[in-house]
């Protein structure tokens, strides 16, 4: 005998143990049921009493690629620190982000298990905000979790616009364009090439493209006519044959003035091919990073907008040589660029108008004297920063430089650690360069180039007044102003500081 079960009480804590929700039921719904349960009772805590069927619900938590810097647009996922099934505490680490300015860690912001892994490690250019995993709260059923269908912003369709039906019409006959012969070179032709094939009816095929990449150019059109001349080739342009005749009735159609020719451009140059000798007009394809993508369109950026302005001065680091091989006497390390730096912190604390940056409106001064120093890395040039340099010793700055540099070579810098900075060093003297200018890197105001310094004899008197020569270790120093903050009148007082400070060690304790 069949028995029949019927279940009473309010229709919408039915639904809601049932599994359904209609259109206007509440996201909980209290009463005395609950409340056995120690909490109101709603289709999150109904999915919970049922979590033994196969048919349980789980609402998801997504996890979806943050904005880890003010430049990031998208990243890459390089490394899932987390399985899926493992459980996950608040502030663990789930994964690895490639920015585009360095790796960095990407934190849990709740206790859960890691669901659903969306997209894999190795997964490059994912946009902000894209899903790339799953998590659910602890006790929930993790093997049963779907995928949001609104993983991302879909394109809205576009409908298809209806084709009305017209009576058939009368066919006409239309002259079939002329194909290529199979087998038979196609060329990307210069506009004076192509006007003189045209004029002597040759085809570009008969000749040689000597042109970049493969362009046939002027010049290859006119050997092609000066072959012709001497008898060696003759025209290979097909002429129209006349049409064939047909029973069905012909309109008559417009002449064109010219006609197309028998050769068309290729739509790009063909690739090379690993492993195999580059032949004429092919190219090879390097994979940019992240880091260099920005770094691409932050530079053009700043040479297009911010009007550059350039002062060089030559300072004399004898003085600095010779406190370094003292501080190496007492097994102190510390290299002349940690000087550069210290030197350009003092000048910027005596000089607070170039400590300053330009936000759009006009220029903005910045209340601590954070210097950018230019490390450069297998995946391009990032600019860890020194906090506070003003108020740090050439010592402690020497240790911060080794540890960030380190760090930014490993790909380990923290957002913190890259993002602001008041002014830029680059230094290149440890390369070889003697001398250099440098683009700024905005918002910041201003970037001093430093090259190497070299020996130098110059003239010079002694405590008696005698003249002999001396010789004296120069470094050539240029700064890169944005001269709507920094003008040239403030750019070189502020040089002729910075050399002072750097002459004279003794300011810098």
């Amino acid at each position: 005998m069949a028995t029949s079960w019927r279940l009473s009480g309010d229709p919408r804590l039915l639904r809601c143990l049932l599994g359904f929700r209609g259109r206007g039921s509440p996201g909980l719904v209290k009463g005395t049921f609950g409340s056995a349960f120690g909490r109101s009772v709603g289709c999150v805590g109904s999915w919970r009493w049922f979590h033994g069927t196969q048919w349980m619900h789980v609402d998801p938590i997504k996890i979806l690629m943050p904005s880890l810097s003010p430049t990031m647009e998208e990243g890459n996922l390089v490394k899932w620190l987390k399985k899926e099934g493992e459980a996950v505490s608040a502030g663990d680490a789930l994964c690895e982000i490639e920015t585009d300015k360095a790796v960095v860690t990407l934190d849990a912001g709740d206790d859960g298990i890691l669901a659903k892994i969306v997209v894999e490690e190795g997964a490059k250019n994912i946009r902000l905000g894209s899903l790339i995993g799953l998590m659910v709260e602890e006790g929930e059923d993790w093997k049963h979790v779907e995928i949001p269908k609104d993983t991302g912003p879909a394109p809205s369709p576009v409908a298809k616009p209806s084709v009305p039906h017209h009576p058939p019409e009368p066919q006409v006959s239309v002259p079939v364009k002329r194909e290529h012969t199979p087998g038979k070179l196609q060329f990307r032709l210069s506009p004076a090439a192509r006007n003189i094939l045209d004029k002597h009816a040759l085809d570009a095929s008969q000749g040689r493209a000597t042109g970049p990449r493969g362009i046939f150019t002027k010049e290859d059109a006119l050997k092609l006519v000066e072959l012709k001349q001497m008898g060696k080739i003759t025209e290979s342009r097909p002429t129209a044959a006349p049409p064939a005749p047909t029973t069905t009735p012909t309109m008559p159609l417009p002449t064109p003035a010219t006609a197309e020719p028998s050769y068309s451009r290729p739509m790009s140059p063909p690739v090379s091919i690993p492993g195999q000798p580059n032949a004429v007009g092919t190219f090879s394809e390097i994979p940019a990073s992240n880091i260099r993508r920005v770094i691409a369109k932050r530079l053009t950026e700043s040479k297009s907008t911010i009007p550059h302005a350039y002062a060089t001065a030559a300072c004399d680091v004898g003085a600095v040589l010779k406190v370094r091989q003292d501080l190496v006497k007492d097994d102190i390390k510390v290299s002349v660029n940690d000087f550069i730096i210290k030197a350009a912190a003092v000048t910027l604390k005596q000089m607070p108008d170039v400590n300053a940056s330009w936000d759009g409106e006009g220029p903005k001064q910045l209340p601590s004297i954070d210097i950018s120093v230019a490390v450069a890395t297998d995946k391009g040039l990032i600019t860890p920063i020194i906090k506070n340099a003003a108020a740090k010793g050439v010592q402690e700055i020497a240790d911060s430089v080794k540890v960030l540099s380190k760090k930014a070579r490993d790909g380990k810098l923290l957002p913190e650690e890259y993002q602001g900075g008041s002014f830029s060093i680059s230094n290149l003297g440890m390369f070889g360069i003697s001398e250099f200018t440098a683009v700024i890197n905005p918002p910041q105001a201003c970037i001093l180039a430093v090259g190497r310094f070299q020996p130098v004899l110059k003239l010079t008197q002694d405590e008696e007044g005698n003249a002999r020569l001396q010789q004296h270790q120069l470094i050539t120093v240029t700064m890169s102003s944005d001269s709507r903050v920094v003008d040239d009148e403030l750019a070189t007082r502020f040089l002729e500081n910075f050399k002072v400070n750097l002459e004279n060690p003794i300011r810098l304790a």
